[in-house]
């Protein structure tokens, strides 16, 4: 008898019912700033990914409201059919400029563009070598590709060294985020780099997390570490996290990114994005390569939540990133923390399995510059009050 996927997943439902793995969608009715009214309530929203605060920029709010009026809402094709405008490739330029290497190739969102990079990079009798940590669609890429796919233990650059040498034949990309979505820290960029090099393979990384708020000028992880294109020929932009828009672009050498241009299928085969949302992306590119002012924010905003979690006998992981989590071990707990801050009127968001390893719940607090000194005052209070009741 063939099982009904109907009854299928009915079950797998109530599997994750009882292990506490529901997910639902939150409905946030209007915004002021990082406020947000959700069913009801006001909350101080310590969850989203707004690193530099863009998101509500005039600017930025500007430049898209006007490019709206004069590009209309949708590109109307694909970039190789007849959706590629001026607007795209201003920002394609400009972002490689600041990025300083050869090109840029813009993409529906980072998804997209990961899974375009090893797809159209990589096949049958290929390797590619990634951290345990990284994000989603570089693991589903991998898998896609028809490549072997290995993955090392978190920031183990020996371990990833081994794997590409026991791979000797055909082509290897080494691949790892920057900045890990879930844990903060920041991937060993100079000695990754430096394996690629011996082992001849292509470096590449996945930066959503660390653009406009790392390095220099804001130019990510890699600019960070002090490493070029000749050193990590392809990284990765998302528009949807410091630099507040939505989208993604994939910058590096030039021949690679041509290629993805002709043979990249996430790239030929779907609409171009509205060329109104690039002229508000680039608003928010210039904005992040001269917000220094901004990053000094974020950053006394980090150590203001380090410092004050460890006074209040608070433990959070090792992070200098804006995203700071705070370890729970069991989905249940993570749960009642998130839920008894949410009574005090802040949201962070709890992280379980899947998203992060059996036994690792967490809470996700993330950082802008746009929250102020007596916000953060007010989640670590909430925090020692919220730990404090849960333990009993």
């Amino acid at each position: 008898m063939r099982e009904s996927l109907g009854e299928r997943v009915l079950a797998l439902r109530a599997q994750r019912e009882a292990a506490s793995r529901r997910r639902r969608t939150r409905i946030v009715k209007q915004r002021d700033g990082l406020r947000c009214e959700v069913d009801g309530k006001w909350l101080l929203e310590f969850c989203g990914n707004d690193y530099l605060g863009l998101s509500r920029h005039p600017r930025v709010v500007a430049a898209l409201r006007d490019a709206a009026q004069a590009h209309g809402v949708g590109a109307t094709a694909s970039h190789l059919v007849c959706g590629h405008t001026a607007a795209h490739e201003t920002l394609e330029r400009e972002l490689a400029d600041w990025l300083q290497a050869p090109r840029a190739l813009l993409f529906g969102s980072g998804f997209m563009a990961n899974l375009a990079v090893v797809q159209a990079l990589l096949g049958t009798g290929d390797v590619c070598v990634q951290d345990k940590l990284n994000h989603a669609s570089l693991i589903d890429a991998a898998r896609l590709s028809g490549c072997v796919l290995k993955r090392y233990p978190h920031a183990d650059v020996d371990a990833a060294a081994r794997q590409l040498a026991a791979q000797a034949s055909g082509a290897a990309l080494l691949a790892s985020d920057g900045v890990f979505s879930m844990d903060g820290d920041i991937a060993p960029l100079r000695a990754l780099a430096e394996v690629a090099q011996q082992q001849h393979a292509t470096l590449y990384v996945d930066d959503a997390h660390g653009i406009g708020v790392l390095g220099p000028d804001g130019r990510g992880s890699v600019a960070a570490a002090g490493l070029h294109v000749r050193d990590v020929p392809l990284q990765l932009v998302t528009f949807g996290k410091a630099l507040a828009s939505y989208g993604a672009a994939v910058v590096g050498d030039a021949d690679l990114i041509a290629h993805l241009a002709e043979t990249a299928r996430p790239h030929i085969y779907t609409t171009a994005l509205p060329p109104a949302l690039c002229v508000a992306t680039l608003e928010a590119v210039r904005i992040a390569f001269d917000g220094d002012d901004l990053r000094e924010q974020l950053q006394a905003r980090i150590a203001q939540l380090r410092e004050g979690a460890h006074a209040r006998g608070l433990e959070l992981m090792p992070s200098d990133t804006a995203i700071q989590p705070m370890l729970c071990g069991s989905d249940a707990r993570a749960m009642a923390m998130a839920a008894a801050l949410e009574e005090e009127g802040y949201w962070v968001a709890p992280i379980r399995p899947p998203t992060v390893p059996e036994g690792q719940a967490r809470l996700r607090i993330t950082l802008s510059a746009a929250h102020t000194a007596r916000d953060v005052d007010g989640l670590l209070d909430a925090l020692a009050r919220a730990n404090e009741l849960v333990r009993a």
